[in-house]
């Protein structure tokens, strides 16, 4: 992850912007067409896909779905108080029969509005007799069409200009011009309309050695990011598309479509029926196979296929391509990138089935220990009264940590979810900074005689025992190794690695250091333990379930392609809990040992009958005291 980071930041990158999702992929003489188009300056390097972003991609839209199912299980439709006397909406029903016989009229035009039918160039496919659900007829018998066809590329499409495709589906005997009136029939006409190509944004990042000044990117490239600013919009195309003509005869009711399917039925305002739901699917397009529209390409190569589909497929489609819940942050910034759509479909594509859904089990098991583990942890620390044999050093340099990866993520625009969970993290660790330490407002020493200052101050819990000595000695030995392993991690990436400037520089060179040798700072704990030859003050259960946690992302990391820093980053934290593993097991824990709650596991009554003498003379004494008593005080006592 950090070699991928770090080549990311060496030279003039570039970063394309979202492209949706969902068709299929090109093969053949498409593929070869797309690899002869692309530029391979601008060709910008495929990233691996990263476990997480795939399960909880597929996660995230599984919910969707069984959130869609819930809408279609609830009970009848609510009146309408614009009606009379409140009566419920009825039912609709399809304007297109089971088995009608269907004409197929595609047009392309750059035109977003269509009205030259007269145009035969316009005409990109004429397919009669289509029957509306049938699957068993087409090439293959699974009642698909094909129709490929090079397009001519005017002049405004090569500067950045736009290209739309209008289907029309008619029953048998109809045409779609609304000018022919013996021949024109609205209820017997579906259309739909849709760009073809795709606007991406591309960002340049401007890059240099910071000691000489010199960079390695393609001089043209700096000149089009100085023409252009530091983001460009960049017209793509994709040679394939498919065009679904969803199989489904369910009576909706207007209004009462669940999203996000109600943005595909469409009513009609004067007989209230719904007409047949045409779907454009390039689900499968993946951001690779896009490629820039520019002054090098003679055509555009096109293969449309027309194929049925049935409403549950159809529901996933949906689903899958659902606008993401940030939208209302803003698309630009907020949107899930093309690399973690893409990863899912790559998942889906090259994972065994029965691999990918062990996969998805595993990692449900992975969130509920994720959870567990931050439950238990907020836990022990909320309750924790002593911080006798637990590293106090080790948690500030986790804040220190935390802070360094929020402000790199900060610096290179990564998703904004991601942002947001890093910023949650920092909070929970400044929350322990208060558990660990005596944290108040000194408002006698202010900040320019105006703002308090903040005084931390070591617990007496942690002062007065051998902790705190345990831990000094724990980090000077350790900072002997990390201290010649950041000076030599700085001057290399000083030296060879390209930055934006000298902040970037500093936060790039520590969250670099820190992925690659910050496993380190998990030893002073162990180095406690050793000393107090204990290991009874750590929180055990929430290190259960992390190691659980690192166990499934060995799992992830070596089934599904990861980067090689992220493997090794796995395996050595599996390494650092095998050690704490082989401490519980040569120091055992001490029954007579009072922990931070003032109990231990000694049963008080089985001690207090090992010394039966004691126990009867106290007894004695409190017989004859009671004894000498008057009747007064017996009674009174």
């Amino acid at each position: 992850m950090a070699a991928q980071e770090t080549e990311a930041t060496q030279q003039l990158s570039v970063s394309n912007g979202e492209v949706s999702s969902n068709g299929a992929a090109p093969s053949g003489q498409d593929a070869q067409t797309v690899a002869t188009a692309q530029d391979p300056q601008q060709q910008q390097q495929q990233p691996q896909p990263n476990a997480w972003q795939v399960i909880k991609g597929v996660l995230f839209r599984i919910f969707i779905i069984w959130a869609i199912s819930s809408w279609f299980r609830r009970g009848p439709s609510t009146p309408d108080p614009n009606t009379p006397a409140g009566a419920p909406r009825l039912p609709s029903r399809n304007l297109f029969p089971k088995d009608t016989l269907m004409d197929l009229y595609v047009y392309i035009s750059e035109n977003e509005i269509f009205t030259d039918f007269n145009n035969t160039e316009a005409l990109f496919w004429y397919q009669q007799d289509l029957v509306y659900g049938d699957w068993s007829t087409g090439d293959l018998g699974d009642g698909c069409y094909e129709h490929y066809q090079e397009l001519d590329i005017s002049e405004s499409l090569k500067q950045n200009g736009s290209i739309y495709i209008h289907i029309y589906f008619t029953k048998s005997g109809f045409h779609p011009d609304p000018k022919r009136k013996g021949q024109y029939r609205r209820l017997s006409t579906v259309h739909t309309t849709r760009m073809l190509n795709k606007y991406k944004r591309r960002k340049f990042l401007k890059t240099k050695n910071l000691l000489t000044g010199e960079t390695e990117a393609d001089p043209e490239m700096i000149k089009r990011a100085e023409s252009h600013g530091p983001v460009e919009i960049i017209s793509h195309w994709h040679p394939n598309l498919t065009i679904n003509m969803v199989d489904d005869h369910t009576a909706w009711v207007k209004g009462s479509v669940p999203p996000p399917l109600d943005q595909h039925v469409k009513f009609d305002a004067v007989s209230g029926d719904y007409y047949p739901i045409v779907y454009f699917n390039d689900y499968w397009n993946l951001q690779k196979d896009y490629y820039p529209i520019n002054e090098t390409l003679e055509n555009l190569p096109l293969r449309l296929s027309y194929c049925p589909l049935s409403l549950w497929r159809w529901q996933l489609y949906a689903a899958q391509s659902a606008r993401s819940p940030w939208n209302f942050l803003g698309e630009e910034t907020y949107e899930q990138s093309d690399e973690d759509q893409d990863s899912v479909k790559v998942a889906l594509l090259e994972t065994n089935p029965y691999l990918l859904g062990l996969t998805i089990v595993v990692s449900i098991v992975h969130s509920i220990f994720e959870f567990l583990a931050f439950k238990n942890d907020i836990q022990f620390w909320n309750s924790r009264q002593s911080l006798e044999g637990l590293s106090v050093r080790s948690i500030i340099f986790g804040v220190f940590q935390s802070l360094v990866v929020l402000l790199y993520i900060l610096d290179n625009e990564t998703n904004f979810v991601v942002q947001v969970s890093v910023f949650i993290g920092l909070l929970i660790d400044f929350w322990k900074i208060t558990k660990v330490m005596d944290v108040r407002l000194d408002r006698e020493n202010r900040i320019a005689g105006i703002v308090p200052r903040l005084s931390f101050k070591d617990k007496s819990t942690y002062v007065q025992s051998s902790t705190k000595i345990y831990d000094d000695m724990a980090f000077k030995y350790l900072s002997w190794l990390l201290y010649p392993l950041f000076g030599c991690y700085a001057v290399y990436s000083l030296l060879y690695v390209e930055h934006k400037g000298w902040y970037s520089w500093v936060l790039s060179m520590l969250y670099g250091f820190l992925l690659t040798f910050g496993f380190i700072t998990m030893t002073p704990q162990l180095f406690i333990n050793y000393k107090m030859k204990s290991v009874a003050h750590l929180p055990w259960r929430m290190l259960t379930y992390k190691a659980l946690n690192t166990f499934i992302d060995d799992l992830f990391a070596f089934v599904i392609k990861m980067p090689m820093m992220y493997r090794i980053g796995c395996l050595r934290d599996d390494v650092v809990f095998f050690i704490y593993l082989y401490q519980r097991w040569i120091y055992r824990v001490d029954p007579n040992r009072v922990n931070e709650f003032g109990t231990s596991g000694v049963d008080p009554s089985k001690d207090s009958s090992a010394q039966p003498g004691a126990a009867e003379t106290t007894a004695a004494e409190t017989t004859a005291a009671i004894t000498d008593k008057s009747e007064g005080e017996k009674k009174n006592d």
